[in-house]
């Protein structure tokens, strides 16, 4: 399934963001009829470099340039400085919640004539995260379904049973101070993104679409289940309020006082480098469910998008299709970008890597990742996502330094959102929104 956004005011607005750009020069590689075509590629990948190089290796024709231009956080600004410049890529590496700012911005390319040659190697989930409209806008790279990361040892030692339900993870986080006073199961969810990816296997959608309107969900009835659920806990005393990546938090996950981590496919691979101490000491379980529900959310992830300025949208698009969506391309993109692939053909080719460095020795690990991928839930994110991402980060800083409750938090993120939809041009039902949906298997 597809989300269709509203025609004429996401659209519009694309069109304009187009119209905008259309002044400025062509900056993307070049070719000649016939002959070698070169692609600039800006990315943040790691070992980009190497993956193009396989790629080169057997496509003369087609040659790519790796730039490591920015980071996931600066991507954006720097692209749109590009574009505007002249001076833009072919492709680009982008989030899934960025795609839509950069679809009105009027940077990412329609790539929906080439979408033949990939779009049957994905789920419906994961397409649907780069295609609005009925328009397709870029090629899935990476995922990163939720999985509930723990200290296996200290589990093992203090007799703790892995939590398949949310009351088992309040039960166990209650537990917890009776069998290791300095510890705690777990912390809050202080990232928006791991909010909402705790609200989507609940059938969530904090943005949605009916018509020509937008909906926005944020305070809707599974955001605001899930508010009630760490107010509980918090009200107790029994979470953790360091923010991911401080100081603080590295601390806690070396030492053993933070017992387990809720997080997307890409923590276990990222947390070494704050709690290299620990490698081997952790394990992965699929993620705790609300009511025995199979899908999982989806905290973070990246596609792969052409710019407007592209001069060989037909080259760059086999280019991405070889990279992300066949067994070579995965292969090369798993074993030295680090990524977990979104595709079919990419999470066959992960079955039997080594697991990452802090799950060492987890034998199943990534029979535990690939199947929650395949039951991902389907997620829109909208045109400004950032805003809700910002207000909620500003928000919960309330909860944790003077007592607010995460209810205030879902209200207030849902205003602010719908506020700036309305500012910025778009139609706008303020109904929270909740859909139902089953998952990719």
């Amino acid at each position: 399934m597809t989300t269709s956004l509203p025609r004429r005011t996401f659209l519009g607005l694309a069109a304009a963001g187009a119209g905008a750009l259309a002044t400025a020069g062509c900056g993307a590689g070049g070719g000649t009829p016939g002959g070698k075509v070169t692609l600039r590629y800006w990315t943040w990948a790691t070992n980009a470099a190497q993956m193009a190089e396989a790629w080169n290796r057997t496509h003369p024709r087609i040659q790519v340039n790796v730039v490591q231009a920015a980071g996931p956080d600066d991507m954006l600004p720097k692209l749109l400085a590009a574009v505007r410049a002249g001076q833009g890529p072919d492709i680009a590496q982008a989030e899934y919640h960025k795609l839509p700012n950069l679809v009105v911005s009027g940077i990412a390319k329609d790539i929906s004539d080439y979408a033949d040659m990939f779009a049957d190697r994905y789920s419906d989930a994961v397409r649907e995260l780069v295609t609005m409209d009925g328009v397709t806008y870029a090629v899935p790279q990476d995922v990163a379904p939720m999985l509930f990361m723990y200290r296996r040892d200290l589990f093992a030692k203090y007799r703790l049973d892995v939590p398949e339900t949310w009351e088992d993870y309040a039960r166990l986080a209650r537990r917890v101070p009776e069998v290791a006073p300095d510890s705690v199961l777990g912390g809050l969810p202080l990232d928006a993104s791991m909010a909402a990816a705790y609200a989507q296997p609940l059938g969530a959608r904090w943005w949605s679409t009916d018509g020509e309107s937008w909906h926005v969900g944020i305070d809707g009835s599974g955001t605001r289940r899930i508010a009630a659920f760490w107010d509980e806990l918090t009200g107790h005393g029994l979470t953790d309020e360091s923010a991911m990546w401080t100081p603080e938090w590295g601390t806690k996950m070396n030492s053993g006082r933070l017992l387990s981590w809720t997080v997307g496919a890409w923590g276990p691979g990222s947390a070494v480098s704050v709690a290299p101490k620990t490698a081997g000491r952790w394990a992965v379980a699929p993620m705790p469910t609300w009511a025995g529900e199979k899908s999982t959310g989806l905290m973070g992830g990246s596609s792969a998008m052409l710019t407007k300025d592209v001069r060989h949208p037909e080259a760059a698009v086999e280019f991405l299709t070889w990279l992300n969506a066949t067994a070579a391309g995965t292969r090369t993109l798993a074993a030295n970008g680090g990524l977990f692939p979104a595709s079919d053909p990419g999470l066959e080719q992960v079955a039997g890597r080594p697991a990452p460095e802090l799950v060492k020795g987890q034998r199943d690990f990534w029979d535990v990742a690939v199947t929650a991928a395949q039951r991902a839930a389907p997620v829109t994110w909208g045109p400004n996502v950032q805003v809700g991402f910002d207000t909620w980060e500003d928000e919960v800083k309330k909860v944790t330094g003077s007592g607010a409750s995460f209810r205030e938090v879902t209200a207030a993120t849902q205003r602010a959102v719908v506020a700036d939809l309305e500012r910025t041009g778009f139609t706008v039902t303020d109904r929270p929104h909740t859909s139902r949906h089953r998952s990719a298997t």
